[in-house]
């Protein structure tokens, strides 16, 4: 029985240290590193989409489930850098993102401040905060798309 927390201990550790090494993923080829960031890419736009109507006033306002939808955002929006590495060029990034590398991560840092921003705003359970800084995020993901996306 004395040996149960720290068995505890260790499987904690074991999952925690897997999913931090999600975030630094190698992959076999480039096409499997395309695919992920646009799959993570996929599921952000997913999730920011389904608050549009409760920030345009067309749905109701549920505090609890904004929030719950910002957390999946949150976890989400780590997810795609790991697939721009050296040598995953190609899909729908243009070659700025790898030529302008420094720029990238300006767009990526405040996208980052951004989604705390609304997460804050989540929190907070304010609809005035939450349409401000959803407009915020939304402007960080247009910006770094005019700059480093394909236009479709």
């Amino acid at each position: 029985m004395k040996q149960f927390p720290l068995l505890a201990a260790a499987a904690c550790f074991s999952v925690m240290s897997l999913w931090s090494t999600a975030s630094q993923a190698q992959f076999a080829k480039p096409a499997d590193a395309i695919k992920y960031r646009q799959s993570a890419l996929t599921l952000m736009a997913s999730h920011f989409g389904r608050m549009q109507p409760v920030v345009k006033g067309q749905a109701p306002y549920d505090a609890a489930q904004i929030k719950a939808n910002v957390q999946i955002l949150a976890t989400l929006s780590e997810l795609p850098w790991a697939g721009f590495g050296p040598g995953t060029e190609g899909g729908d990034a243009l070659p700025e993102v790898w030529s302008d590398a420094a720029g990238f991560k300006q767009k990526q840092d405040r996208f980052k401040e951004n989604m705390a921003k609304l997460s804050a705003a989540a929190d907070s359970g304010d609809l005035g905060q939450l349409r401000a800084a959803f407009g915020d995020v939304g402007a960080s993901c247009k910006a770094c798309h005019d700059s480093y996306r394909k236009k479709k």
